[in-house]
């Protein structure tokens, strides 16, 4: 049986700072990526600020604006920022070697829709995002912190839907992506108890959502998949 949702914070309200989304992994940047975050990080890569982004100058054009939250290696970043080209993709990414990785994809994929801010995606959604600025959201795997105890480190909670809620445009969306099942679960009870999110999967299987054609599958799921685990999508629109 699920509690009942906290009250929604308030648009201009501050995050609990308990809240965060990512956790410090140990890795080591490769010759590759250190080369890629020094020669291309000016081009790409967004300073966090707590001034509102101008989304437009960023890009250096006006454009329909994709946010994701902690993109790993930037394999699934990269692969649908080349199916929707006239998208731009605005990245959240603390871990070095991830950035790194990203921008080399960018480069040898001749990405130009692609800017990266290495820095907190909380406080970025807090800061640097207007109200119904983006059109889409992806948060793809996000850590499931498994231990009960540890539950309430996990990212997708009242108060972030809430936020994520306030920066989607009507008809905007937000795509969860998790291979844990209780996770996937308390993800959907957060979100359906959000008012200006709807269910695009309506009541149809358990109100998970078939995978859509752009997310990709990474050689983690596809072994995860082959062993028999799930993935479970869940795919709201902002009304």
């Amino acid at each position: 049986m699920t509690t009942a949702p906290a009250p929604s914070p308030a648009p201009g309200a501050p995050l609990p700072r308990s809240i965060r989304s990512f956790v410090r992994r140990a890795g080591r940047t490769t010759t590759g990526q250190a080369r890629a975050l020094e020669d291309l990080g000016p081009a790409y890569l967004l300073p966090y600020s707590a001034q509102t982004l101008d989304l437009d100058a960023a890009f250096g054009r006006s454009a329909p604006t994709i946010l994701e939250i902690g993109f790993g290696m930037g394999e699934a970043t990269a692969h649908i920022a080349v199916l929707m080209p006239g998208k731009n993709f605005l990245c959240c990414e603390v871990h070095p070697p991830g950035v790194g990785a990203l921008l080399k994809r960018i480069d040898e994929q001749h990405l130009s829709n692609i800017r990266i801010v290495a820095h907190d995606a909380v406080e970025v959604i807090d800061q640097m995002l207007a109200p119904q600025s983006l059109a889409g959201i992806h948060i793809f795997f996000p850590d499931p912190w498994h231990k009960k105890r540890h539950n309430k480190r996990r990212l997708i909670q009242t108060p972030l839907a809430a936020r994520l809620a306030v920066r989607l445009k009507p008809g905007g969306y937000l795509h969860c992506a998790t291979d844990w099942q209780p996770y996937a679960e308390q993800i959907l009870d957060v979100l359906r108890a959000e008012p200006r999110l709807k269910n695009t999967a309506g009541d149809h299987h358990g109100g998970f959502a078939p995978k859509p054609d752009y997310r990709p599958l990474t050689k983690f799921e596809n072994r995860g998949l082959k062993l028999g685990h799930g993935v479970w999508d869940l795919v709201f629109e902002r009304v």
